[in-house]
C-alpha cells in the first residue's frame, strides 16, 4: 500500500510561483510513476506532469511545458511540483497520483492505483 499526502497549495497572485509537495509513505520504491493532476470546478481532471522511478524521465501536459517542473527525491520519498508565472487558469485542486505498473498511458487518471486528497491552489488576478 502507498499513501500520498499533498501540501503547499495556497492563495497566490498571478505571476507568482508555488511549490507543491507530495509525500509518500508505504512502499515508495515499488512506485513506477508519480504524477500530478489538477481539476478545476466543472472541468475534467487534467494531467500536469509525471516522473518515473529514477527521477530522470519526466513528461508534461501539452499546456504545462515551460512553467511546470516535477522532481522526485527517493531519499525523502517526495515528489514536488514547481509552478512559475501562475495565471488564474492554474487555479484548481492539485492531486498526486501513483502507480506501481509500467507500460501504461500515464496521462489517463484511471490508470493510477493511489491518489492523495489534493491541495487547493487559488490564483488572484
Amino acid at each position: 500500500q502507498v499513501q500520498l499526502v499533498e501540501s503547499g497549495g495556497r492563495l497566490v497572485q498571478a505571476g507568482g510561483s508555488l511549490r507543491l509537495s507530495c509525500a509518500a509513505s508505504g512502499r515508495f520504491f515499488n512506485i513506477y510513476v508519480v504524477s500530478w493532476f489538477r481539476q478545476a470546478p466543472g472541468k475534467e481532471r487534467e494531467f500536469v506532469a509525471r516522473v518515473d522511478r529514477s527521477g530522470f524521465t519526466t513528461d508534461y501536459g501539452d499546456s504545462m511545458k515551460g512553467r511546470f517542473t516535477i522532481s522526485r527525491d527517493n531519499a525523502k520519498t517526495t515528489v514536488d511540483l514547481e509552478i512559475n508565472s501562475l495565471t488564474p487558469e492554474d487555479a484548481a485542486v492539485y492531486y498526486c497520483a501513483a502507480t506501481t505498473y509500467g507500460g501504461r498511458h500515464y496521462r489517463v487518471p484511471g490508470n493510477y492505483d493511489y491518489w492523495g486528497l489534493g491541495t487547493q491552489v487559488t490564483v488572484s488576478s
